[in-house]
């Protein structure tokens, strides 16, 4: 007997070039839509939708369709934003955005994601929404070097289990660290957010972990006087509670939603789950 389906939440993302002569020509299917011309900007899209998919189809929502509103009244709106004043706070335009979006789609949104660089998007969802509030998402990089040993383990346990990340000499990886920061929308326009995250990130964590051997320059880590071995879950925990207090001091109801490490391209960890 077939069962009845859940809803389902599909998303797709679009590349598309704001370009200063207003050119909407030319097509890269992986890249954009317009293609850049001149000094453009470079903008990813992601909406998300939710519902049950058709039947027959087997489709929620065409991702040509997707394509189309953001090609379409979402592009206008940006496009004429960097004409009248490119210094706007782009997160200030999110409920402008989702409100178009939503009344271009039967179903019900759950997801604007604006990804102005690689390393920096804002986004709102369902229940952020509904609290006229952004969450922002900043990448940030630190070099640091550590070891992965037990002292309730023997030496023959540790090297076992932990195998070359218990090398006594520790070994170093390229971390990576993406907080996501929720506000209010109504802050945005009084706190530039993103320097103040910033401000708080590198104060906060990366004159402490950049450079270091987290065993014995770190106290968050250092084993001996009772920090936690630094593994990546625990690394995403510890920057996730020494930064959100400092967050929290932004003002404008802003407060750490979650933080994820990543130890390589392969291995990350988000606190809280």
């Amino acid at each position: 007997m077939p069962q009845i389906p859940l809803p389902i939440e599909l998303s797709r993302t679009t590349r598309i070039s704001i370009n200063p002569d207003g050119s909407m020509q030319g097509e890269n299917s992986f890249a954009a839509k317009p293609s850049p011309s001149g000094l453009a900007r470079h903008y990813e899209i992601t909406l998300g939708v939710r519902g049950i998919p058709d039947p027959v189809t087997g489709y929620l929502i065409g991702i040509q369709d997707l394509d189309a509103i953001v090609r379409g009244p979402l592009y206008q709106i940006i496009a004429k934003q960097c004409q009248l004043d490119p210094t706007v706070e782009p997160g200030t335009m999110l409920p402008q955005l989702w409100s178009s979006a939503q009344s271009s789609v039967k179903h019900e949104m759950a997801l604007l994601r604006w990804t102005l660089s690689p390393y920096y998007c804002i986004e709102m969802n369902a229940a952020s929404h509904n609290q006229n509030a952004v969450q922002i998402r900043q990448r940030f990089e630190f070099a640091a070097a550590h070891r992965l040993h037990a002292p309730e383990l023997s030496d023959e346990e540790n090297a076992r289990f932990f195998g070359k990340c218990n090398n006594p000499s520790g070994h170093g990886h390229n971390y990576r660290i993406e907080p996501c920061v929720q506000i209010d929308c109504d802050g945005l326009k009084q706190v530039n957010a993103q320097l103040a995250i910033q401000d708080a990130v590198n104060r906060v964590l990366l004159d402490q972990l950049d450079h270091k051997f987290l065993n014995t320059d770190c106290d968050w880590f250092n084993q001996s006087k009772g920090g936690l071995i630094p593994s990546v879950e625990n690394i995403a925990r510890v920057c996730y509670e020494q930064l959100a207090p400092a967050i929290e001091q932004i003002g404008h109801s802003a407060h750490l939603v979650s933080l994820t490490a990543w130890e390589t391209e392969k291995t990350s960890a988000i606190y809280p789950a």
